[in-house]
């Protein structure tokens, strides 16, 4: 297949990895209605089409935290990226680096930031707070030492989201003997990937928190440490001990409500990104895009917003931005790239949105992408 969309990275990804891993990509929390509403929502926002326009000149440029992005998109924070192509994270952030545009470093990347960042550039780093507070403070120390710029401190994670996707493909819950027959025949039947990842992407471990945990050998075990670890005690305050060792931009990362929104300016972060963490934490919430204008309406000029989730095309890039984000992260869209065949497909995926974002902007009368408002958008 000659991929044309993220759809088509979608099914080549399918094909390639092993049954578990592609529905720890593609998978939302219980019945995954925030997934479905995610994209749906999306698709259902209509653009206004404006003709006899000089398009000649187009600006897909923005600027935010001081940084310069050829394009409002960037690579969202995704887990054990490394297990979808060899050394995944190094890979996607050489694509992104290339396109221009910033990738942001899961805590649970088989990567260690130090690994992702000796590719020539720091990404920004995802934080996930964990019961063990010495050690984040060590982790955090290590991510600002490699240069990363922007902190995304994550929110809406203090219990991992009941995932059944995950439990039926064995990727959590397994043991025993008919488990690891299971595993094994899983990656078995996927060559490639057992070439390129099992065999010569080693270590499989969380390169983050390796120290952390002691005597565990599978990215499973690192994951259920992970799992009991995650801390239900944190509130707006811990941005304060954050400070302690980070002095670079805080972005906080899985906003909703207006009022936590305003909790985050008055907890003086830099910016939040609005998400639902893909739909894999609480079902049954509003899609990003649907909490998106309100909450920009209400701190749009107090800190930057961004948002994740459902942003499949340039066309949603676009949308987004009409309705208030700064730029857009996309999770699902280069980890479907990554799995269908390395740097080479995120580089293109890339390419592709560049491509859509240039289309909507010209069919819309839209020259400068940073001053796009809800003038793009047919409402009636």
């Amino acid at each position: 297949m000659r991929a044309a969309s993220v759809s088509d990275y979608r099914e080549l990804a399918r094909r390639r990895l092993p049954n578990m891993f592609f529905e720890y990509i593609d998978g939302g929390a219980y019945a995954e209605a925030t997934l479905a509403r995610n994209v749906g929502d999306m698709e259902a926002i209509a653009l206004r089409q404006r003709v006899m326009r000089d398009m000649s000149e187009l600006d897909m440029s923005v600027t935010s935290l001081g940084q310069s992005f050829s394009m409002p998109v960037g690579l969202a924070p995704v887990g054990m990226a490394g297990m979808y192509a060899r050394r995944g994270e190094t890979q996607a952030a050489r694509a992104a680096a290339a396109a221009g545009v910033p990738m942001c470093l899961s805590t649970v990347s088989l990567c260690s930031v130090e690994e992702v960042a000796a590719t020539g550039a720091a990404p920004w780093f995802q934080l996930y707070v964990l019961k063990d507070r010495g050690y984040m403070r060590e982790l955090l120390a290590r991510a600002k030492a490699a240069g990363c710029p922007v902190l995304a401190f994550s929110v809406d994670l203090p219990v991992p989201g009941a995932r059944y996707r995950d439990v039926r493909s064995g990727f959590t819950g397994a043991s025993g003997l008919s488990g690891t027959l299971n595993t094994a025949w899983d990656g078995l039947t996927h060559p490639a990937w057992m070439w390129d990842v099992w065999l010569n992407g080693r270590p499989h471990t969380l390169g983050n928190v390796t120290g952390a945990v002691q005597g565990s050998r599978r990215v499973t075990d690192y994951l259920g440490w992970i799992a009991r670890n995650f801390d239900r005690t944190v509130t707006w305050k811990d941005l304060d001990w954050v400070r302690e060792t980070w002095d670079r931009p805080i972005v906080v990362k899985g906003v909703l409500d207006v009022e936590d929104a305003k909790d985050a300016v008055r907890a003086g972060a830099q910016g939040l990104v609005v998400s639902n963490h893909g739909g894999r934490q609480l079902d049954g919430v509003r899609s990003s895009i649907a909490a998106l204008p309100r909450i920009a309406q209400a701190v749009g000029g107090d800190l930057e917003v961004y948002m994740d989730g459902g942003i499949r095309s340039g066309l949603d890039v676009l949308k987004a931005m009409a309705l208030g984000a700064k730029a857009c992260f996309v999770g699902r869209a280069w980890a479907y790239a990554l799995g269908a065949g390395g740097e080479a497909r995120v580089a293109k995926m890339l390419a592709t949105l560049r491509s859509e974002l240039a289309v909507a902007m010209i069919l819309t009368g839209c020259n400068k992408v940073a001053d796009a408002g809800r003038e793009l958008l047919d409402l009636d």
